[in-house]
């Protein structure tokens, strides 16, 4: 089993660039497919990002595409989300998820992170 914590959320202008991270313990990650998700409040959990277990494959939701960048360190244990000229509809708590199998765009994920607050101000 695989605790995931996040971090790195915060209050942003439009524009800005923001990093989040998602460490890994009880478990090593290098065997799980990872991916970012997030959730606006009344509204649906949204698949933001995935990358597979060596990190050479990747997915992206189109509306991030070009602005936001997975990538992992094994050795630490860590996925990472780079998020770059964020937008005020990027607002949303963030989520990272794990699982053995492949990476998939929805939610299919066995282990689930607490999320951190990203706030995108216009």
């Amino acid at each position: 089993q695989v605790q995931l914590v996040e971090s790195g959320g915060g209050l942003v202008q439009a524009g800005d660039s923001l990093g989040l991270s998602c460490v890994a313990s009880g478990s090593t990650l290098s065997t799980y497919a990872v991916g970012w998700f997030r959730r606006v409040l009344g509204k649906e959990r949204e698949f933001v990002a995935a990358i597979n277990q060596s990190g050479v494959s990747t997915y992206y939701a189109d509306s991030v595409k070009g602005r936001f960048t997975i990538s992992r360190n094994n050795a630490k244990n860590t996925v990472y989300l780079q998020m770059n000229n964020l937008k005020p509809e990027d607002t949303a708590v963030y989520y990272c998820a794990a699982r053995r199998l492949v990476m998939v765009r929805t939610p299919s994920y066995d282990y689930w992170g607490q999320g951190t607050q990203v706030t995108v101000s216009s």
